[in-house]
C-alpha cells in the first residue's frame, strides 16, 4: 500500500466514521473530507469543485424540480380519493397505495412521491379502521423499490449510470433498468401486501407540526364559474369531493339571496358558496370543481383587482396563515375597511374563528381576536404588513388554497423529457435540464417553489464525493480493494461473487447514504469485475440495486426517516420487514441481473 493509498482509505474510513456518528450533518462531513483530501494531496486542488460541475449534479437537482412540479399537479391525490370507497380491507388499501407509491416512485423523486400519498394513507386508514403503522412503512419501501425501475426514479441509478460512461465509455440508458427494477418492485408489493402483519399494530404516530397547528373550521368564499363541472349538480357531489370535510354553509344566489342549502340542492353557474372545512381538502375542491376563491381575484371594490395582490410580487406571491391579536387594527373591522387590499396588498382568503360558524361573506366578516385568517400577497412583505396589523403569523406550512394547480402540464414534460432521452435525441442531463426549465417558464412552478425544492445537502454531497471518489481510482486504492475482493471471490461462483457486491451495498448504504455508497463501491465493482474477467454491467447494477434497497434502519434513507414519526415506529420495527425483503431482494435480484446482464459479453 503506497502512502497516497492509505491517505485515501484514511478519508473514506474518516468520513463513514463521522456519517455512522452522526454528530454532524452529512453534507458538512463531505464538505470538510473534500478539504482534507485537497490539504493531503490526494485531490488536486483544481480539481476540488469539478464534481459541482458534473452532469449527476445537474441531473439530480433537475429531476427533483420535475418531480416536485407533478407532486404539485394532485392528478394521483385525485385518481386514488375516487379509489377510497372500493377499498375496505386493510390488504386491498396497502396493495393500492403500495402500487401507487411504488409506480409513482419511478419517474417522481421518492421521498416525494410518499409524501404525497401519505395525507392520503391517514385518510384511508381512518375509513377502514387502520392502523397507519400498517401502511407507512410497506409505502415507504414501496417508493425505494419503484425509484429502481428507472434511471431518474433513484440517485444511485443516476450515479451509477454516470460512472459506467466514465469507466466504460458509455452510461446506462433511461429503461435499462426496468426488467430488474420492475420485477423486484413487483415481488416487493406482493410481499408488503402480505407481509405488513410483522409489523406492530399498536404504534400510535407523533403528531406533525402540521397537525399541532392544523385548523379544522376554515370558511372561505368561492364563486362556482360558468366552466365548472358542477354547474347543474347538487351539493352533496360538490361535498363528496372533500369526503366529508368541507360543507357548504351558505350559498348566495342572485347577489343577495341567501340559502342553507340541503344535500339535494342544485348548484347554478355564478353561485357564491361559503364553504368550511381543513386547508387541505378546501384546496381540493377549489382546485377539482374549478371554483374561483374570493380574495384571490376578484371584482370587488374592497378586495385585490386582478393581480394588484401579486403586483410586482412575481414569484414571491403566496399565502400565509395569522392570528388577529387582541389589539390589532383589523378587530371590528371588515378587510373593505381595514384597507388590507390598498394599504397591504392582501387578499382574505379564508377565516376561522372557534367556536363559531361564519355564514357571512368574507368582504363583511368583522375581525375578531383570536380569529386564524389566511392572507394572499408578496410574501416579502407580508410580515411587515402582519406587524402593523398586529397579527402572529403561525408556523410554516404547506398551505396551497389559493395557488393555482396546472393539472397535466408537469406530466406532459416530464413525459416528452423521458421519450425524449430514452430514443437518445437528447442526453439525459440535458433533457431533464430542459424539463426543469420549461415548468419554471410555464409557471408550474415557481423559482421560490423551485430553489425551496432543491435538496441541498443531497447535491452538496454528491458533488464533494465526485472529487474523492476520482482520488480512490487514480491513487489506485479502489484496484487494491478489488484485488482483495477478488481473492474472497475466486472462490465463488459468479452468481456468488454478484451476490457479494449486492449484500455489501445494502451493508453500507445505511450507514454511508445511498448516493455517497455508489460514489465508492462502483469503481471497486468494476474493478472486482474485470479481476475476475467478468462483464462489469452486472456488478454495477448490484451496487445500484443494494444501494437503493435501504431496509433496516429508519436513518439510511429519508423515505424511512419520514413515516418514523408518524408510523410510531422504533429502531427494531425496520429489521421485523425489511430484512425478510432484503432478503427477497438478493434472492430474486442476484439470478434476475445475471440473467439480463450476462458476467460474458
Amino acid at each position: 500500500m503506497t502512502p497516497q493509498q492509505g491517505l485515501a482509505f484514511a478519508v473514506i474510513l474518516g468520513m463513514m466514521g463521522f456519517f455512522v456518528w452522526g454528530r454532524y450533518r452529512y453534507d458538512l462531513v463531505a464538505l470538510c473530507a473534500l478539504a482534507v483530501s485537497v490539504v493531503v494531496g490526494i485531490v488536486p486542488a483544481k480539481e476540488a469543485f469539478f464534481g459541482y460541475s458534473d452532469d449527476i449534479v445537474i441531473i439530480v437537482a433537475s429531476a427533483l424540480l420535475v418531480s416536485s412540479a407533478v407532486a404539485r399537479s394532485g392528478i394521483v391525490e385525485q385518481v386514488l380519493r375516487q379509489l377510497g370507497p372500493y377499498l375496505t380491507s386493510p390488504r386491498a388499501v396497502i396493495f393500492v397505495l403500495v402500487t401507487a407509491v411504488t409506480l409513482m416512485a419511478a419517474f417522481v423523486k421518492n421521498i416525494g412521491a410518499l409524501a404525497m400519498l401519505m395525507p392520503v394513507a391517514f385518510q384511508l386508514a381512518r375509513r377502514t379502521n387502520t392502523s397507519p403503522s400498517f401502511l407507512l412503512m410497506p409505502m415507504a419501501f414501496g417508493s425505494l423499490m419503484g425509484g429502481t425501475m428507472t434511471l431518474v426514479g433513484t440517485s444511485p441509478n443516476v450515479i451509477v449510470s454516470q460512472m459506467r460512461e466514465d469507466l466504460l465509455g458509455a452510461p446506462f440508458r433511461m429503461f435499462d433498468f426496468t426488467p430488474v427494477g420492475f420485477c423486484i418492485a413487483a415481488a416487493g408489493v406482493v410481499f408488503l401486501t402480505f407481509g405488513y402483519r410483522l409489523l406492530p399494530g399498536d404504534r400510535k404516530g407523533a403528531a406533525s407540526v402540521d397537525a399541532a397547528f392544523s385548523i379544522h373550521s376554515y370558511t372561505t368564499e368561492a364563486l362556482l364559474t360558468d366552466d365548472s363541472p358542477y354547474v347543474g349538480k347538487s351539493v352533496a357531489d360538490l361535498e363528496e369531493i372533500g369526503e366529508g370535510e368541507v360543507q357548504v354553509v351558505t350559498i348566495i344566489r342572485e347577489r343577495f339571496r341567501r340559502v342553507t342549502p340541503s344535500p339535494s340542492w342544485t348548484l347554478e353557474a355564478g353561485d357564491t358558496l361559503l364553504l368550511e372545512g381543513e386547508s387541505s381538502a378546501l384546496e381540493q375542491i377549489v382546485a377539482q370543481a374549478k371554483l374561483k376563491l374570493a380574495g384571490s381575484d376578484s371584482d370587488d371594490a374592497t378586495e385585490p383587482e386582478p393581480g394588484a395582490a401579486a403586483a410586482g410580487a412575481g414569484d414571491d406571491f403566496g399565502v400565509m396563515e395569522a392570528v388577529v391579536m387582541a389589539g390589532s387594527p383589523l378587530v371590528e373591522r371588515t378587510p373593505g375597511q381595514a384597507q388590507l387590499a390598498e394599504r397591504y396588498q392582501v387578499g382574505v382568503l379564508a377565516v376561522s374563528r372557534s367556536g363559531q360558524r361564519l355564514t357571512r361573506r368574507l368582504r363583511t366578516i368583522r375581525f375578531q381576536a383570536g380569529d386564524v385568517i389566511v392572507l394572499q400577497g408578496n410574501l416579502k412583505q407580508m410580515p411587515e404588513a402582519l406587524g402593523e396589523l398586529r397579527c402572529l403569523p403561525l408556523a410554516e406550512r404547506d398551505i396551497r388554497l389559493g395557488q393555482d394547480r396546472r393539472r397535466y402540464l408537469p406530466i406532459l414534460v416530464l413525459a416528452a423529457a423521458m421519450g425524449l432521452v430514452a430514443t437518445q435525441i437528447v442526453p439525459v442531463a440535458f433533457g431533464f435540464f430542459g424539463a426543469a426549465v420549461l415548468l419554471v417558464v410555464l409557471k408550474s412552478i415557481s423559482l421560490r417553489q423551485a430553489y425551496d425544492v432543491m435538496d441541498w445537502p443531497l447535491l452538496i454531497l454528491i458533488g464533494s464525493l465526485i472529487p474523492i471518489s476520482a482520488a480512490m481510482q487514480s491513487t489506485g486504492a479502489t484496484d487494491l480493494i478489488a484485488m482483495w475482493l477478488s481473492a474472497a471471490g475466486s472462490a465463488l461462483p459468479p452468481h456468488g461473487a454478484l451476490a457479494l457486491i449486492l449484500i455489501a451495498g445494502m451493508a453500507v448504504t445505511p450507514f454511508l447514504n445511498n448516493a455517497a455508497t455508489v460514489l465508492v463501491m462502483a469503481p471497486i465493482a468494476a474493478q472486482f469485475a474485470n479481476g475476475l474477467g467478468y462483464n462489469p454491467d452486472p456488478f454495477l447494477m448490484a451496487v445500484a440495486l443494494g444501494a437503493a434497497s435501504d431496509f433496516l434502519t429508519p436513518i439510511g434513507h429519508q423515505s424511512n426517516t419520514l413515516v418514523m414519526g408518524p408510523g410510531g415506529y422504533r429502531f427494531s420495527d425496520y429489521w421485523r420487514l425489511g430484512l425478510p425483503l432484503s432478503i427477497l431482494v438478493v434472492v430474486i435480484g442476484t439470478p434476475l441481473i445475471a440473467l439480463i446482464f450476462p458476467f460474458t459479453g
